[in-house]
């Protein structure tokens, strides 16, 4: 048919990269080392497994597993069925997976064997989860009893079914967390996906002479879409690890010659502190990307000094716009410290105020985009779609200046997400765990500076007149509810929270009473 002549897929992308480099090393995973070749081969092999299984084109089918080669290859083979990826936060609890289960209506879940417990826990809760699959991880691990084998799934011997696909097709839903308690799903295509590819190859230099490490989280669109994705549409060698330990990557680099590596602030931060940094070959890393909150100037000139042969790139985005927005490049790290730099390849912004006109330079407003790789909407969301879509741009809840160049700086968040190690935030989700302890009269959860997490989960808590509440049990009540990442790292009690003549809670008149909370 003439539509499969000019079909832009992802799982197109592995088809070409194959033809165009055969022979070359494509993965590498622990013991694990593909081929471009054997990597596509294994792709199919893996996606007509899964239709010979029942698995359709629109199914939505969630992983929650560890980086491994196994999470690589389904990628790509789910990509091929037209099959949704949605992919979980493996900190979550059982009941948060639960609920993006349940919401993206998944029927197929993908755990591995130290996950596999959370896994089932979350499907038995009230999900249309039909059929479970084990992943094998980085290091040899035994198959789950009970769960479908991905090596039996790729050893199918049924030949890939002829589909009608399409770059407009969904291509995954991924859960981002706001200020509501509940996470929303974006919805993204295989053309928006693969439009944001090509901004980060072009602005953010990835080429197919890298040899690329991937440590933060597949889950994340950060790792899956801004470096993983496009390191194999440039036909680059890749390898994986489920292990973000500072020991383990510095040994990662020098066994495999690394050139290329992304990560944010806080696992820099550990790099640069492990005794084992000045003792490791780093000389073959070229390449040094960071995200997801801002590197302190003082450590962008610690990694000037001591990896000088190191190009390095700040990116900013989010998941609704698949994710890469601005970039700021090597030239400009210490002429403008602490902005997330300009609009990428394909990618429009302003910083706007509530009349959506462009504020003048250094003025406060909001971050707004347009592009193609921007999500068709939140899945099974209408209202905050349109929110987010208002006056036709879509609204970041970014709140920043914008330079006479150009250069935008992201000042606050709009919506009181905190970027704490890498994992968004949403204070009110916290905020409302906390308000169920019987105790508590007010509440503000704040991000607080802080020399590991970069940004400190914070909560400030008034006691109710007559009652006692320690901090201990405001750590282990939520501690008992949520994700480890979102638990606070400190409590502080106050008899009130400052508010505005209106009522409104002055949430940055705290941030600057506690800025030193952490220090020393």
């Amino acid at each position: 048919m003439m539509s499969a002549t000019r079909r832009q897929t992802l799982g197109d992308l592995l088809h070409r990269s194959a033809a165009r480099h055969p022979d070359k090393l494509a993965i590498a995973c622990g013991e694990v080392r593909w081929s471009y070749r054997e990597f596509d081969a294994l792709s199919d092999r893996v996606a007509a497994g899964l239709a010979a299984r029942g698995l359709v084109k629109g199914d939505r089918f969630a992983i929650l597993a560890r980086n491994s080669h196994a999470f690589a290859a389904l990628r790509f083979a789910l990509a091929r069925l037209g099959a949704v990826l949605v992919p979980i936060n493996f900190m979550l609890k059982a009941d948060e997976a639960a609920y993006i289960l349940r919401h993206a209506g998944a029927r197929w879940l993908a755990t591995d064997s130290g996950l596999a417990d959370l896994a089932r826990a979350a499907a038995a809760q009230d999900t249309r989860v039909e059929q479970l699959v084990w992943l094998p991880s980085e290091d040899p691990s035994e198959p789950v009893p009970g769960l479908l084998r991905f090596d039996e799934i790729a050893a199918s011997s049924a030949a890939l079914p002829e589909l009608d696909l399409a770059g407009s097709d969904l291509a995954q839903i991924v859960y981002t967390s706001g200020t509501e308690s509940l996470p929303k799903g974006a919805m993204l295509s295989h053309e928006a996906v693969m439009w944001q590819y090509v901004s980060c190859l072009v602005d953010a230099g990835i080429e197919g002479g890298d040899f690329m490490l991937h440590a933060l989280p597949l889950y994340h669109c950060a790792q899956l879409d801004v470096f993983f994705g496009p390191s194999i549409y440039a036909g680059a060698s890749n390898v994986i690890t489920a292990k973000p330990v500072a020991e383990h990557l510095l040994a990662l680099i020098e066994r495999h010659r690394i050139s290329s590596f992304f990560a944010p602030p806080t696992v820099w931060i550990a790099l640069l502190r492990s005794p084992r940094f000045s003792t490791t070959d780093l000389t073959s890393l070229k390449k040094g990307y960071y995200g997801a909150s801002i590197m302190p100037v003082e450590v962008l000139r610690e990694l000037a000094a001591r990896l000088p042969e190191v190009r390095l790139w700040n990116l900013y985005g989010q998941t609704e716009i698949a994710p890469l927005a601005t970039m700021l490049g090597p030239e400009d790290q210490l002429r403008k410290p602490g902005s997330c730099g300009r609009a990428v390849l394909n990618v429009e912004t302003r910083v706007v105020d509530d009349r959506m006109q462009d504020v003048a330079p250094g003025a406060v407003g909001e971050i707004v985009h347009r592009s193609p790789q921007l999500m068709s909407g939140y899945f099974h969301d209408d209202e905050r779609t349109a929110a987010a879509f208002e006056g036709g741009w879509f609204h970041s809840g970014d709140l920043a200046t914008i330079d006479a160049e150009g250069y935008i700086s992201v000042v606050d968040r709009k919506k009181d997400m905190i970027k704490s190690g890498g994992e968004n935030v949403a204070s009110r989700e916290v905020e409302e765990t906390i308000y169920r302890l019987p105790q508590v009269s007010e509440v503000a959860v704040i991000g607080i500076a802080h020399p590991r997490w970069v940004e400190a989960v914070t909560a400030v808590v008034v006691v109710k007149a007559g009652a006692s509440l320690s901090e201990a049990e405001v750590l282990a009540h939520c501690s008992a509810q949520m994700a480890a990442f979102k638990t606070p790292k400190r409590v502080v009690f106050v008899d009130s929270l400052p508010k505005n003549p209106s009522g409104k809670l002055l949430k940055r008149e705290l941030r600057q009473a506690y800025s030193a909370l952490f220090d020393g």
